[in-house]
């Protein structure tokens, strides 16, 4: 028989998706579940980028550039000046969400064997995108006991060899919610500049920030032309997760230029997506000042019950929707399929992603689930209602 390649069984399952069918199965079983494993917001994607399409006329569905069209691309540059980042629309490229542009600049600056270096826990595909790459992740770890902090940047050097071609970092985090300050971001400058790296930076959730501070882009003025690589995505900033549009921008025309062969070998992003997203920039700031105000509720409603549960620690997130949960169980994967196939309070129960997922360092986050507080506040405080009952059922068997 035919063996599939090593690549292919290296490949990690998503911590995320993979307890789906027990999902589903207790859904079968008339179990109401509570998804609180997966950035699928709640929130009503804008009617202006709903109408782009209800009152659409094309009469060809035919291919786009493979850059994107030049129309969406010249408006989401004066997005990005709007905040503070001045590019061109010869310097984005349009991509089947935010997971192809990572694909695309992984395949730009790496040969297989390179090493990237990511503080963890990380976006758990990074770990499927640098397998899929022939990449080597080397993680910085950062520690749930202070709020996921960088570690000094002396630990980065530290790791720093001749295969490493960049630093990759989510700002803010998923899953922990950490946002990098300005100093933060100057010292990674420093040393992608001194050793000649880039500087990837997915920053998809850029506009959910909280308590009054400010997001830090790494092409705010940080000196980094030819270093910087932003992964972008409309999926969360106007709750399109469907659309599967994003985008990869640079100022670095080698980049460019290479990830350009790669879009033009998959052709090029849907079009009637880009349609919608075009249309989805004129969604008014009312629209995010709500969204923002609702989700800075929601983190702090979620905190403050999770802090009720004995022997559970919780990092304190200052941007995106997630934060990392550390529970009083042996192990959460265990405990995330036991809540599906075999618990249920009031005949509801609720899913969660096990952390484990999210690092690459083996035997950590064994008993770390990551928490999307993607619901309405009522159904948050039901779920960790739940997941304390369930906590304790558990510990007693």
């Amino acid at each position: 028989m035919p063996t599939i390649s090593n690549k292919g069984k290296n490949m990690p399952e998503s911590p995320i998706r993979k307890l789906v069918p027990y999902a589903e199965n207790a859904k079968k079983r008339g179990i109401e579940v509570f998804h609180l494993n997966i950035g699928q917001p709640d929130i009503k994607t804008p009617d202006v980028a709903l109408k782009a399409i209800k009152n659409n006329t094309v009469e060809v569905l035919a291919y786009s550039r493979s850059e994107g069209s030049e129309e969406y691309r010249t408006k989401i540059a004066n997005y990005y000046a709007k905040n503070n980042i001045q590019v061109t629309a010869n310097e984005i490229i349009v991509t089947t969400g935010g997971s192809e542009a990572l694909l695309f600049a992984m395949g730009s600056i790496t040969d297989p064997g390179d090493e990237i270096i990511i503080p963890e826990p990380f976006y758990a595909n990074y770990n499927g995108f640098s397998t899929a790459s022939g990449v080597n992740v080397v993680p910085v770890i950062s520690k749930i006991e202070n709020n996921f902090a960088l570690p000094p940047i002396s630990e980065f050097e530290k790791l720093i060899t001749p295969k490493t071609k960049a630093i990759l970092i989510c700002n803010p985090g998923n899953p922990t919610g950490y946002l990098y300050s300005r100093e933060e971001i100057e010292k990674l400058a420093e040393i992608v500049k001194k050793h000649d790296l880039f500087l990837i930076a997915d920053e998809v959730y850029r506009e959910f920030v909280y308590d009054n501070v400010q997001h830090q882009s790494v092409l705010n003025n940080f000196g980094l032309e030819n270093h910087a690589i932003i992964i972008d995505s409309v999926s969360k900033r106007y709750s399109m997760c469907g659309a599967r549009i994003g985008c990869l921008v640079s100022k670095n025309k080698d980049v460019i230029n290479t990830a350009m062969k790669f879009a033009q070998a998959r052709l090029s992003p849907p079009t009637f997506a880009q349609i919608a997203s075009e249309a989805a920039l004129e969604t008014p700031q009312s629209y995010f000042d709500e969204v923002i105000a609702e989700y800075k509720d929601r983190r702090d409603t979620l905190i403050k019950e999770l802090s009720k549960i004995n022997g559970v620690k919780v990092a304190e997130p200052k941007g995106a929707f997630y934060c990392v949960v550390e529970l009083p169980v042996d192990d959460a994967d265990k405990f995330a399929q036991w809540m599906l196939e075999s618990f249920n309070l009031n005949n509801q129960t609720v899913m969660v992603a096990p952390a484990a997922g999210f690092y690459s360092t083996k035997g950590i986050g064994t008993n770390q689930v990551r928490i999307a507080y993607v619901l309405k506040k009522e159904d948050l405080i039901n779920s960790v209602a739940i997941l304390k009952a369930a906590i304790e059922k558990y510990n007693a068997n």
